[in-house]
This record gives structure tokens, C-alpha cells and sequence, in this order.
């Protein structure tokens, strides 16, 4: 099938280059020259592991191509995917549509011969019903449907996720729509991804609720953690007693700095407002929003109390400033806050992050970036560990001790062992665990 993604970003480049190595004939569109002759030339704009090799693979046997012109692309496409992004808009938090709004205007201008439009950006409930009537408005004799296929891709893991989904959901409101959309994911029928074709309302809703539900999730053992400390409990243990609940799952059960990326933060704060123009607040998603919030200073206030109370004059080593491994996504990363408020506190801070320091140069640009973890660690009054890159979770700890000023780890993702840590002489502060050991850090430590 003939398959336009109009934005080539993350959701955009992903799903594209799937489904042109699914054998379809894609073409990426993106307003920005730039980006496009990169693209071209096989430079990714995002970091994703395997996503450079599947781009030059698909396009080397002529199924992806990219461009700007979308007049051309679309005309004679079966199925126009509508990926830019949706912001949260200043002011109110709502998701800002403009860009998903001005492509349907372009679309509905090229479209020849029956196509269906499919919102994969995630858009507030009823954005699928305000597309249509953009192009019903300025093309009263196209033929074509509105269809909503929200994406439910993790970064860091978008093309398994894409390629072996736990589920692919299709809001279409006729069935010839539903069956162009189901022979674009035929190709998954092998690996008997579940199909869940809904109204178009009900889908669109269902990726806010599932973003919120998952933040919840994090929020909540965060919670857990706080409490944990206080009371002397552990929360690892804690997380792994009550996941193992298959009524509830051990995943997204890991304690840390809080949530950020581009979905999570924008996501609840859309529902949040969405909810409260239907007059329906959501209250414990508000929460979740409000204490997340909360959560990511904290995480400076905690690594200040780990060096005895004041970090004025002193310099902090941070591992990791990404929201997550496997990204260069800075998008409300917990870093930005904490690092925030460490240099308010008179902390100089150096950082190292296998992948996102090109992104975080442009905001956090008054920090010190270092070559490696053992030259950020160099002269530190402590390590803070904020992102769990696999690169920073064999750590030669005797080394660290040896060329850092005093030996303080703050270990925000529960990597290392309390007492292997203390043992070779390391203060140690964690999340949701007392120092001193215990019997999940002599089991597994994280």
C-alpha cells in the first residue's frame, strides 16, 4: 500500500520506517528542509537504537523515501498518517492541535480518490471529528475517512514495540475505513497482535488513559518510596510484593526521580483539561500531575541532605541526563529540575550522558559536560546516578572513590547493592531504601 507520514518525528520516523520494512511504499514528509536532506543522507534527527540501520536498509531497497511536498505525496496514497506533534499549549496545558489542524488543511487540498486520514499523534477526544470537518469544509466532494491509530511506542524500544505490539487500536466509524487500516497491519497478523477497532472518540480517549493509568503507576511507588524511608521499609521489596499481583504487574513499578519524556507530562495535563471542560475533573490524575512535579525538586533537596545539609561551593557529578536510556529525549527530564535546583543551592554541577548531551547542551548550557562517567566523577563532592544507562551500572566503584573529593553516590534508580556501596566506603543515599543493608541488597539490589 501507498502509506504518507506527514512529520518525520519520533512517532513519525518510527512508524514510517516500520511500515515501509512491512514491504509498504512509504514517504515521510517534514516542513523542515533541513531535517529532510539529513534523512536523505541517512543522519538521524533522534537517537533510537536499530532505527538508522532499518532507515538506510528500507531505503536502500526503495520502499521509504522522503520529502517536503505534500501535494504530491498524498495524491494517490491509500492511507495519510497525520504524526506531528501536539505541545502542551501555554497558558492552560492543553494539547496544542495547531499542527495537526494545519496538516489536515494540506491534506484535504491534495487528497485524490478515496483515502483515510489516521491521526497517530496523540489528540484529545473529539480532534477526529474536528479534522473531518476541516476537510469535509474545504473539499465537500473528496472521498475519505477520518480514522484515530494512537501509537503506544516506548522510546528506547519503539521498533520492537511497533513490530510485536501488545495490541493495535483502530477508531474508525465505517468499515471500509476499518479494512484499509487493517491491511496496513496485516503484516502483524503472523505475530497475532490483538486488534481492538473501536468508535473513534473511544480510541483517541484510550491513549490518554493509558498514559495517565502508567504515570499513576510511577507516581504511586514514588509515594511508596518516600514512605518507605521514613518507616524503614524497602521499597524494591515492596514494588516486587505487590507486582507480583498479576492484577497489578511489576511494571512501571520502579521508584526514582519522577516521570518526564514527550508523553507522560503533556498527556496527563491534556486529560487533566479535557476532564475539566467536560466537567468532569479528574482528581487523582491531577494529582499524579501535581506531585510528579514536586517530586523532581525533591530530588535536588535529597542529594544536598546526602552531603550534609549544604552543597554551596561544592561540584555534583550527575550520570545520566535523559528522561530514560536509550534516548537523547530531554523533554521533562527530572535532570533539568535537579540540576536546577542544585546550582539555586551554589552547587557547580558536570554531567555525562551517553547520548542526550547534544540536546541538553541547548538547556542546561552553564553545567560542565564530561567525556565519561570517571571524568564527571573527577574532584566531585558527589555522584548522583539519574539515568540508568547500562553503561553506568557496573561502575568501577573503587576508581570513583579514589578521584572524587569525598565519596557520596546518590544512586536515584536503585542500581547498586547498600552494602557493596558502603563497604568500599561510600556514603550512600538511594530511593526508598535505608543505607546500611538489608535483605534485598544483599539479593539483588536493583
Amino acid at each position: 500500500m501507498r502509506i504518507v507520514m506527514v512529520g518525520s518525528g519520533y512517532v513519525g520516523l518510527v512508524s514510517g520506517t516500520c511500515f515501509a520494512d512491512f514491504g509498504h511504499e512509504v514517504v515521510c514528509l517534514d516542513k523542515d528542509p533541513a531535517k529532510i536532506e539529513a534523512l536523505r543522507a541517512g543522519r538521524m534527527p533522534i537517537y533510537e537504537p536499530g532505527l538508522e540501520a532499518l532507515v538506510a536498509e528500507n531505503v536502500r531497497r526503495g520502499r521509504l523515501g522522503f520529502g517536503i511536498d505534500l501535494a504530491a505525496a498524498v495524491a494517490g496514497a491509500d492511507a495519510v498518517f497525520i504524526a506531528v506533534g501536539t505541545p502542551s499549549r501555554r497558558g492552560d496545558g492543553f494539547a496544542d492541535l495547531s499542527y495537526v489542524y494545519a496538516a489536515a488543511r494540506e491534506i484535504a487540498a491534495a487528497l485524490t480518490g478515496y483515502t483515510v486520514i489516521v491521526t497517530k499523534s496523540t489528540v484529545p477526544v473529539g480532534t477526529g471529528d474536528e479534522v473531518e470537518r476541516i476537510i469535509r469544509e474545504a473539499r465537500p466532494e473528496a472521498d475519505f475517512a477520518v480514522v484515530s491509530n494512537p501509537e503506544f511506542l516506548r522510546e528506547g524500544a519503539a521498533i520492537d514495540d511497533f513490530k510485536r505490539p501488545d495490541r493495535i487500536v483502530i477508531g474508525a466509524e465505517d468499515a471500509r475505513a476499518e479494512g484499509v487500516i487493517r491491511e496496513v497491519y496485516r503484516p502483524l497478523y503472523l505475530n497475532a497482535a490483538p486488534i481492538l477497532v473501536t468508535g473513534r472518540r473511544t480510541a483517541e480517549l484510550t491513549k490518554y488513559a493509558a498514559n495517565a493509568f502508567l504515570a499513576t503507576k510511577i507516581t504511586f511507588i514514588n509515594e511508596i518510596a518516600d514512605l518507605c524511608e521514613q518507616v524503614g521499609a524497602d521499597v524494591q521489596e515492596v514494588a516486587r510484593g505487590i507486582g507480583l499481583d498479576n492484577r497489578i504487574g511489576a511494571k512501571f513499578l520502579h521508584a526514582g526521580p519522577g516521570y518526564g519524556g514527550s508523553c507522560f507530562p503533556k498527556d496527563t495535563l491534556a486529560l487533566v483539561k479535557t476532564a475539566q471542560d467536560a466537567g468532569t475533573p479528574m482528581r487523582i490524575v491531577e494529582t499524579v500531575v501535581a506531585v510528579n512535579e514536586s517530586r523532581k525538586r525533591a530530588m535536588a533537596r535529597k542529594v544536598i541532605q546526602a552531603c550534609g545539609g549544604s552543597v554551596r561551593g561544592k561540584t555534583i557529578g550527575l550520570l545520566g541526563l535523559t528522561f530514560k536510556p536509550n534516548t537523547d529525549d530531554m523533554r521533562d527530564a527530572p535532570s533539568l529540575a535537579i540540576v536546577a535546583g542544585l546550582q539555586d543551592a551554589g552547587a557547580t554541577v558536570r554531567a555525562y550522558d551517553p547520548e542526550g548531551m547534544g540536546q541538553a547542551r541547548a538547556l542546561l548550557p552553564d553545567i560542565d559536560y564530561a567525556d565519561d562517567p570517571y571524568s564527571c566523577a573527577e574532584g566531585a563532592d558527589a555522584l548522583v546516578l539519574v539515568t540508568e544507562w547500562n553503561a553506568f551500572r557496573a561502575l568501577d566503584l573503587e576508581r570513583l572513590r579514589t578521584t572524587m573529593a569525598e565519596p557520596v553516590l546518590v544512586d536515584l534508580r536503585n542500581v547498586y547493592r547498600v552494602q557493596d556501596v558502603e563497604r568500599l566506603g561510600f556514603r550512600y543515599a538511594g530511593v526508598g531504601r535505608a543505607s546500611g543493608g538489608g535483605r534485598s541488597e544483599d539479593r539483588d539490589g536493583g
